[in-house]
């Protein structure tokens, strides 16, 4: 298994858009996916799950079914349990009752889950930045806490035998990312080419490295056998660029500045690299196109932009953007995955026929 955690310090480049949609692509290449929404605005988990479900997990009365929107269903029994988000399963550690509670993927299609987010989560934040200074001395509850999202991952990961984890995290380096981060053995950066971005970059490569470095140093060696840790690795992976409204192929001044800046600035910053020249772009994944006139026929279908027909609405020349967007996302999960090691080949002849409903 191998997990891989998408962040970029600013927000607003497609993000949770790109994590939605790579897991749907890598598990369409035949492997098992588990997407992990650890952003406490729950985003990720509002693309997965229809309002009805997300009420129902957030344990609140639903509106749509008391107004006859939406049909009720007998609780429990779709594809969502109420009370099973991550927020759940640090409740017990943060009103000091317990440690993590075992919390249940939602599985949103064979081969493919979710581990819901909640706006509970934001609670949480005081919690990870208080004890994070307790851990260094190996303070038991300290450390329980600032372990809790790699074991509660863990603990899904194993439940679900997934071989692939994407972790959505928020954009800020606040406790709760810190704590996100230290449990992925990769992170893929969504940019887009703009000073934000750049920005973005100088701030995180520095903190990455430093949370590395107090993790692995002075948390890890005080940490007891019966607690599962993580290394912390954090290993950059890549980055992709995501286009802005404009054609691919005649992009604005700006925007060429911007990019020809990209990979020095992410081999000086996040890899702490001699800056290598402007035409060496090998730490670029993919570049993305703007799919953002799909993503409103995507959201009414529940379906990623690139599986849209044309019952969905997509007719005529957006058919084929559908199939261009397809194409994008597959080389891109490609990419990805040969990143990690992973063959999805490989991985699909050997679980397709298990997985097959």
């Amino acid at each position: 298994m191998t997990s891989i955690a998408l962040f970029n310090n600013k927000g607003g480049v497609g993000k949770t858009t790109l994590t939605y949609h790579l897991a749907h692509m890598i598990q369409r290449l035949g492997l098992s996916v588990l997407a992990v929404d650890l952003d406490p605005q729950a985003n990720l988990t509002s693309m997965c799950l229809e309002e009805t479900e997300i009420e129902e997990l957030w344990e609140n009365p639903s509106e749509l079914i008391d107004q006859g929107a939406a049909a009720a269903g007998l609780p429990g029994a779709g594809r969502v349990r109420s009370g099973q988000t991550i927020a759940d399963a640090v409740r017990p550690i943060l009103e000091g009752t317990g440690d993590i509670a075992t919390v249940e993927p939602a599985r949103l299609q064979p081969g493919l889950w979710l581990l819901p987010g909640s706006l509970d989560l934001s609670r949480f934040e005081d919690k990870l930045s208080n004890e994070w200074s307790r851990a260094y001395a190996g303070d038991i509850a300290a450390v329980r806490t600032s372990t809790s999202f790699h074991r509660i991952i863990e603990q899904a990961t194993r439940s679900v035998e997934a071989e692939v984890v994407l972790i959505d995290v928020g954009p800020n380096l606040g406790a709760i990312n810190r704590a996100a981060l230290i449990s992925a053995d990769t992170v893929l950066m969504p940019l887009a080419a703009d000073l934000f971005s750049l920005k973005g970059l100088s701030n995180l490569g520095p903190t990455l490295r430093q949370w590395r470095a107090d993790w692995q140093g002075l948390v890890l060696p005080r940490v007891p056998p019966n607690i599962s840790a993580p290394r912390a690795d954090m290993r950059p992976l890549g980055y992709v660029i995501m286009q802005p409204e404009m054609r691919l192929d005649r992009p604005v001044k700006a925007y060429e500045r911007w990019l020809q800046r990209i990979p020095r600035v992410y081999s000086s910053a996040v890899l702490d690299e001699s800056p290598p020249s402007r035409a060496d772009d090998r730490h670029r994944i993919a570049t993305l196109r703007n799919y953002r006139s799909l993503m409103p026929l995507a959201h009414d279908a529940r379906k990623p932009m690139f599986d849209l027909r044309a019952a969905d609405g997509a007719l005529g020349s957006t058919q084929q953007y559908v199939k261009t967007c397809f194409k994008e996302f597959r080389a891109l999960a490609q990419e990805v995955l040969t990143r990690i090691g992973e063959s999805p080949a490989e991985s699909h002849r050997s679980s397709s026929a298990d997985r097959r409903e």
